[in-house]
C-alpha cells in the first residue's frame, strides 16, 4: 500500500504518462479524419464510409474498457500498460500495411483494444493514488496536454496527406509508443508497491459485458449501413431493433446482478448521472463536427487537405486558449449557467456553419471555429469536472469504468451522426442542378437540432450543483 507521500510524489509522473497515451490515442483518432477522403480514394469507398475505420476504434475501446479494469486489478496495472502501449503500436503499423478496408477496419479494432486497455488503466491508477480533494487537479493535468493533438491533428494530417501518404499518418505513433513504453516502465509502480494492492479482483460480468457489447455492435453496424448506398433498409432496421432490444436487457440485467461490471446505480447521483447523461449527448453531437468539417472543406469547397486541416485547426485552438478561463468561469457563474451557454453558443455556431460557402471570407469562417471551440472546451471542462464531485473514493473505480465507456460510445455515436447526417443529406439533395454543399447544411442542421436536445439534462441541474468543488479548488 502507497504512504501519503509516496502517492503525492507519483501522481504527477503518472498523470502526465497518461495524458501522453491521451495524446497518442486522440492523435490518432483525429488526424484520421483530414484523410478520409485521401483514404477513401486508395481503397476505392466513399468518403462517409471511411467513418467506420473511426467508429469501429472507439466502440471497440468502448466495449472492452470494463474488462481492462477487471485485468488491471487481476495482473496489475503496471503489467497491462505495458501490454496495452505495445499492442496500439504494433496495430498503428498494421494500420499504415493495410491494402482495403475491411483490413484497415481490422487493424483498427486491434488497436481499439490496446486503446481500450491503455488509457482508461493509467486513469484508474491515477484516480486510485489521487485523494479526494486532489481529483480535480489530477483530471485538469490530464486534460491539458491531450488538447494539444487535435490542435495538431488536422494540419498535421493534411500536410502528410499531402506530401506524403495516409500511411504515415498511422505510422506517427509508433515513436511515440516507444517513448510511452519506456516511459511506463520507470513510472508506473511495480505489483505490489501501487494502490493495485489494495483492490482484490472480482470475476468479470460475462453475461453483462456480451450483452452490452452485441447491443453496441448491433447499432453501430445499423448505424454504418446508412453510409453505404445503396441503403440494405431491411438489414438497418433489423440490427437497430436487435441493438436496443439487446441493450435494454442489458440494462434490466446490470441493474439486478449482484456484481455488474458497470454498475448503473451511480447514476443515481444527480452530478454524476448528469455528467454521463448529458455530457455524453454532449460529446455526441460536438464529436461530428471535426469530422463533418473537413468533408466540406474537401468535397463541396475543393480545398486541398493541407488547407482544411489548416481552417479546422480554428477550431481547436479556440478549444485551447479559453481553457486558462474555464476555472474562475465555473467559480463566477456555477456549472448550471455555464453548461446551458456553452450549449447555446454551440448550436449558434452550428447553424452560422451551415451558411458557410466557398466565398465566405475566411475570416469570419475563423471567427465562428474560434467561438465553436471556446464553447466546446468550456462545455467539456465542466462535465469533467462535476463528474466526481460527490462520488466516494470506494466507488471511484466503478464510477472511471462507467465514465470512460459512455465516453467512448459517445464518441463513437458523434463520428456515426456526423457520416449518417451527411449520407442523408447527399440522398435529400441529389436533384438535378443541387449544390454538393446542400448535404453539408442540411448535416450541421442535424446536429444542431440534437445539441439542442442535449441541453435538457444540464438545464434540469440544480443552480448549486459543483458548488463545493468550485469554492474550494482553484
Amino acid at each position: 500500500m502507497l504512504r501519503p507521500a509516496r502517492r503525492r510524489a507519483e501522481t504527477p509522473a503518472l498523470a502526465l504518462l497518461v495524458a501522453g497515451c491521451f495524446f497518442m490515442e486522440n492523435l490518432d483518432s483525429t488526424i484520421v479524419t483530414t484523410a478520409v477522403p485521401s483514404i477513401a480514394r486508395d481503397l476505392a469507398v466513399t468518403p462517409a464510409s471511411v467513418g467506420i475505420t473511426i467508429t469501429a476504434y472507439v466502440m471497440t475501446v468502448a466495449v472492452l474498457i470494463p474488462v481492462s479494469g477487471w485485468l488491471a486489478d487481476r495482473f496489475g496495472s503496471r503489467r497491462i500498460l505495458l501490454v496495452a502501449i505495445a499492442l496500439f503500436t504494433l496495430a498503428s503499423i498494421a494500420c499504415a500495411l493495410s491494402p482495403t478496408l475491411p483490413v484497415l477496419v481490422a487493424a483498427r479494432i486491434l488497436q481499439g483494444v490496446g486503446g481500450a486497455m491503455m488509457v482508461p488503466v493509467g486513469r484508474m491508477t491515477v484516480l486510485r493514488v489521487t485523494r479526494k480533494e486532489d481529483v480535480i487537479r489530477a483530471v485538469a493535468l490530464l486534460t491539458w496536454p491531450a488538447l494539444v493533438a487535435p490542435i495538431l491533428a488536422p494540419f498535421l494530417g493534411g500536410l502528410i496527406t499531402t506530401s506524403a501518404s495516409w500511411h504515415w499518418i498511422f505510422l506517427l505513433n509508433v515513436p511515440l509508443g516507444i517513448v510511452g513504453f519506456a516511459v511506463a516502465l520507470r513510472v508506473v509502480p511495480a505489483p505490489g508497491a501501487s494502490a493495485d494492492a489494495e483492490h482484490v479482483p472480482t470475476p468479470p460480468d460475462w453475461v453483462g459485458l456480451s450483452l452490452t457489447s452485441a447491443g453496441i455492435a448491433s447499432l453501430v453496424w445499423a448505424t454504418t449501413l446508412l453510409t453505404m448506398p445503396p441503403i440494405d433498409v431491411g438489414q438497418t432496421v433489423a440490427f437497430g431493433v436487435a441493438g436496443l432490444i439487446l441493450l435494454s436487457v442489458a440494462v434490466g440485467y446490470l441493474l439486478r446482478a449482484e456484481r455488474p461490471f458497470v454498475d448503473l446505480r451511480l447514476l443515481w447521483i444527480e452530478t454524476y448521472g448528469t455528467a454521463l447523461g448529458g455530457g455524453g449527448l454532449y460529446r455526441f453531437v460536438i464529436s461530428a463536427i471535426p469530422f463533418v468539417l473537413p468533408l466540406l472543406f474537401q468535397g463541396a469547397f475543393g480545398w486541398t487537405p493541407v488547407e482544411a486541416g489548416s481552417a479546422v485547426l480554428f477550431l481547436f485552438a479556440g478549444n485551447l486558449a479559453i481553457k486558462p478561463t474555464t476555472t474562475p468561469l465555473l467559480r463566477r457563474f456555477g456549472f448550471r449557467r455555464l453548461l446551458v451557454a456553452s450549449h447555446l453558443l454551440g448550436v449558434a455556431c452550428l447553424a452560422a456553419m451551415a451558411f458557410f460557402r466557398p466565398e465566405t471570407p475566411f475570416g469570419l469562417m475563423v471567427a465562428v471555429l474560434v467561438v465553436s471551440g471556446a464553447a466546446r472546451s468550456v462545455g467539456f471542462t465542466a462535465y469533467n469536472t462535476i463528474t466526481y464531485a460527490d462520488v466516494e473514493p470506494r466507488d471511484m473505480t466503478g464510477a472511471n469504468v462507467l465514465d470512460s465507456t459512455v465516453q467512448q460510445i459517445a464518441i463513437g455515436s458523434g463520428i456515426a451522426l456526423g457520416a449518417v447526417a451527411i449520407s442523408a443529406g447527399l440522398a435529400l439533395t441529389s436533384g438535378a442542378g443541387a449544390a454538393p454543399v446542400l448535404a453539408y447544411d442540411f448535416a450541421f442542421a442535424v446536429i444542431a437540432v440534437v445539441l439542442l436536445a442535449a441541453l435538457v439534462p444540464a438545464w434540469r441541474l440544480a443552480p448549486t450543483a459543483g458548488d463545493s468543488l468550485t469554492r474550494s479548488r482553484g
